[in-house]
C-alpha cells in the first residue's frame, strides 16, 4: 500500500471518528469505519444488511466472519490499496486482528493507537451525544445500549490493544483536551511510524 496504514482504537465515545477524519485529511488516507458502513441505508437493501443494521442499532456485536469480509473487502479496493487507510471500529476482537494481519501480509498495519479516555467521560459524551440529537439519534447511543457497549468494551476489546501491544505497534494516546490537541498527539505519533516504517 502506498500511505500509511493505521488503526485507531478506543472507548465507544473517544473520538474516534472525528479523529480518523482528521488523519484521513492529513495524511490523505482513506477513512475506513465499520460503523459507518454498517449505518448507511444502503446497507438495508440485502437481508444480510438488515439484520447487521438491526443488531448494530441495539448495540451488539456481529459475528467475525461478516465483519472481516466487510473490512477485508474494502481494503482491496484501488483507493485504499494505493492510498493507505486508518481503521475506525475494526479491529473489535482478536480473531479480527489475526484476520487483519492475514489480509495485509507481509506488510501489516505502522501503528496501532488507542485514545484513551476515562470511562465516565465517554459515558456522558454518548449519553449527551443521544440527547443532543434527539429522535435522530443513533439508536446505539441509548442509555442502556451505552452501558452495554462500554462495559463489552473493557471485558473483551482490551484484547485487541494487548495483541498489537505484543507485536510492539500500539500507542496510547491521551483522548483528553481540544480535538485540536488530541490531533497533535497523534499527528506526532503517526509522523514517527512512517518515519521508522
Amino acid at each position: 500500500m502506498g500511505g500509511p496504514r493505521l488503526v485507531l482504537l478506543g472507548r465507544p465515545g473517544a473520538g474516534k471518528g472525528t479523529q480518523a477524519h482528521r488523519l484521513s485529511d492529513l495524511y490523505g488516507v482513506v477513512h475506513v469505519s465499520t460503523g459507518d458502513m454498517l449505518r448507511d441505508p444502503q446497507s438495508t437493501i440485502t437481508a444480510a444488511g438488515s439484520a447487521a443494521r438491526a443488531a448494530i442499532d441495539a448495540g451488539e456485536l456481529l459475528a467475525d466472519d461478516v465483519v472481516i469480509a466487510l473490512v477485508g473487502g474494502r481494503l482491496a479496493q484501488a483507493d485504499v490499496v494505493e492510498r493507505g487507510f486508518v481503521l475506525d471500529g475494526f479491529p473489535r476482537t482478536v480473531a479480527q486482528a489475526d484476520a487483519l494481519a492475514d489480509l495485509l501480509a507481509p506488510g501489516g498495519v505502522d501503528v496501532a493507537i488507542e485514545l484513551d479516555v476515562p470511562p465516565e467521560v465517554v459515558q456522558a459524551r454518548l449519553v449527551g451525544r443521544r440527547s443532543a440529537a434527539g429522535a435522530a439519534g443513533r439508536p446505539d447511543d441509548a442509555d442502556e445500549v451505552v452501558g452495554r457497549r462500554l462495559k463489552r468494551h473493557d471485558a473483551e476489546v482490551a484484547a485487541v490493544a494487548d495483541w498489537f501491544e505484543r507485536r510492539g505497534l500500539l500507542v496510547v494516546v491521551d483522548g483528553m483536551g481540544s480535538t485540536d490537541e488530541v490531533t497533535a498527539r497523534l499527528r506526532a505519533v503517526v509522523d514517527r511510524a512512517i518515519a521508522s516504517s
